[in-house]
């Protein structure tokens, strides 16, 4: 059985009026190769007439990010030239490679009309020879996502990428990353094999649940050792969890603001591209 080395408390950082829980990095925990960061957005409940999500334009190279809607909605758009409305259930799926610029606001009709928001950003980091790839951008709505229905309906999986009990994931990714997003009734039981090489990433979005006879709770980043291949998780409550696994990539990690490389001229050129409008041209 993976023991556990870890237990990490999310941490608050709201952004403008958007609660935020930020979950990695804290200063408890850095990273864990090859995840990188995690924002916790919500949840909250927005009034008519809102000013809705506050991620205008903004410039990313070396990494992807995964964002995964549970309530609300967001409206992307790069300078790859990709636009969507991606609704509650729904994830985002973005390279940023070699480099572009992207806005994540609410739509319109959100910010009209207001309504709950609880959205989960993952930020995952892409190997040395993918870092300059080319951008790429994947959105898809709540249907587009295969779910696995185990332990008699208690359990429901959403298969974003790689392999969940035989079914494979929506996205196929660079590296090989495997997300999903996890729905517990309680009492239901979850009973999985992750090569003991792997990093598991393992965030509690709601309620409560009992993992290798530990006890964790929402808002919490769980940290295991590398020790073993099997995993139990039991649901104390209904619960969402944010459930991942992959080999570390063991390379070297420098991240300032929206770009992560492998040295420090590397984010200096980033910085250089940039400001020489090698990301694109934002239209607004």
């Amino acid at each position: 059985m993976r023991t556990i080395k870890q237990q990490h408390r999310a941490v608050s950082a709201p952004i403008d009026d958007l609660i935020t829980y930020r979950a990695l990095p804290t200063r408890s925990v850095e990273h864990l190769d090859p995840f990188l960061f995690l924002n916790h957005h919500g949840p909250q409940v927005y009034k008519a007439n809102n000013r809705g999500l506050p991620f205008g334009p903004h410039p990313h190279r070396g990494f992807e990010t995964v964002t995964f809607i549970l309530e609300g909605d967001i409206m992307h758009e790069d300078t790859g030239g990709h636009q969507s409305v991606i609704n509650a259930g729904g994830i985002q799926w973005m390279t940023a490679g070699r480099g572009l610029i992207h806005a994540e606001v609410s739509s319109p009709e959100f910010k009209r009309q207001g309504g709950p928001l609880e959205i989960l950003q993952l930020w995952v980091n892409l190997p040395a020879r993918h870092k300059m790839t080319e951008p790429r951008y994947v959105g898809l709505q709540e249907p587009d996502i295969p779910r696995v229905s185990l332990d008699e309906g208690r359990v429901s999986l959403q298969a974003v990428s790689g392999e969940w009990a035989g079914t494979p994931g929506a996205v196929q990714p660079l590296a090989d990353i495997a997300l999903a997003t996890v729905h517990f009734k309680a009492g239901g039981t979850l009973t999985l094999s992750i090569p003991a090489a792997h990093t598991i990433f393992f965030y509690v979005v709601r309620g409560r649940l009992r993992v290798q006879e530990q006890e964790t709770e929402a808002l919490r980043l769980v940290e295991f050792n590398h020790d073993g291949d099997d995993l139990r998780i039991e649901a104390l409550s209904d619960a969402v969890l944010l459930l991942g696994h992959a080999l570390p990539f063991h390379e070297p990690i420098v991240a300032y603001g929206p770009f992560v490389m492998n040295t420090q001229q590397e984010i200096q050129q980033a910085y250089q591209d940039y400001q020489a409008g090698k990301f694109g041209q934002w239209r607004g």
